[in-house]
C-alpha cells in the first residue's frame, strides 16, 4: 500500500491546480482506489471474498467469471473503486451545497456521513442486486448468500476506510 504513497502525492498536487469541483473529483478517485486496497485484504481473507472482482471483470469483458484472468479482476476492483471515489466526491459536494455546514476538524460532517453512506450503500446493491445476478449466474445459483455477505462486509471495510481517509485528504484541498 506505501506504493501508492507517491502517486497520492502527485494527485493531491495535481487537485490544489485544479479547480475546487475538478480537485474534488480527482482526490475521490484517489480516495475511492486508496480504499479498494484496503478493502482488497477482507476480500482475499474470505473464501468467495475476491469473487466480486471476477464477477465485475466478468462484466466488462462480457464473459463468464471463470475466464476473467486475475489482472483483469483487480484492474477491475480498483477501477471500481475509483469510480466510487467519484460517486463520494459528487454526493460530498451536493449534499454540501445543501446541507447546513457543521464542521469537524476541518471536514463538513453531515456531508461526509451522507456521501459515505451513499457510496456503501449503492456499491453493496448495485453488486448484491444487479451484477451478480445477471454476470454471475452458476455463482449467484450456487452461492448468493455466502458471495452477499462477503460482499457486505468488504462494502463496509471501504466505507471506513473512506470515513477516515477521506477527510484526511479533503482537508488538504481547502
Amino acid at each position: 500500500m506505501l506504493d501508492l504513497l507517491p502517486a497520492t502525492v502527485a494527485a493531491l498536487d495535481a487537485a490544489s491546480s485544479l479547480g475546487a469541483v475538478a480537485g474534488r473529483l480527482l482526490l475521490g478517485a484517489v480516495v475511492g482506489v486508496a480504499a479498494a486496497v484496503v478493502m482488497a485484504i477482507p476480500m482475499w481473507r474470505q473464501d468467495d471474498g475476491f469473487t466480486p472482482a471476477y464477477v465485475a471483470a466478468a462484466v466488462v469483458r462480457r464473459t463468464t467469471p471463470d475466464e476473467v484472468s486475475f489482472g483483469d479482476a483487480n484492474v477491475a476492483h480498483h477501477a471500481a473503486g475509483g469510480l466510487a471515489g467519484v460517486l463520494y466526491a459528487v454526493v460530498y459536494l451536493a449534499t454540501d451545497a445543501v446541507a447546513p455546514d457543521l464542521g469537524v476538524a476541518g471536514v463538513d460532517l453531515p456531508s461526509h456521513l451522507v456521501a459515505t453512506a451513499v457510496v456503501v450503500a449503492f456499491i453493496y446493491v448495485a453488486f448484491a442486486r444487479f451484477v451478480l445476478p445477471r454476470a454471475g449466474r452458476r455463482i449467484y445459483e450456487e452461492r448468493a448468500t455466502a458471495v452477499r455477505g462477503q460482499w457486505l462486509r468488504s462494502s463496509l471495510v471501504f466505507g471506513a476506510t473512506l470515513l477516515v481517509l477521506a477527510p484526511v485528504v479533503f482537508t488538504g484541498l481547502t
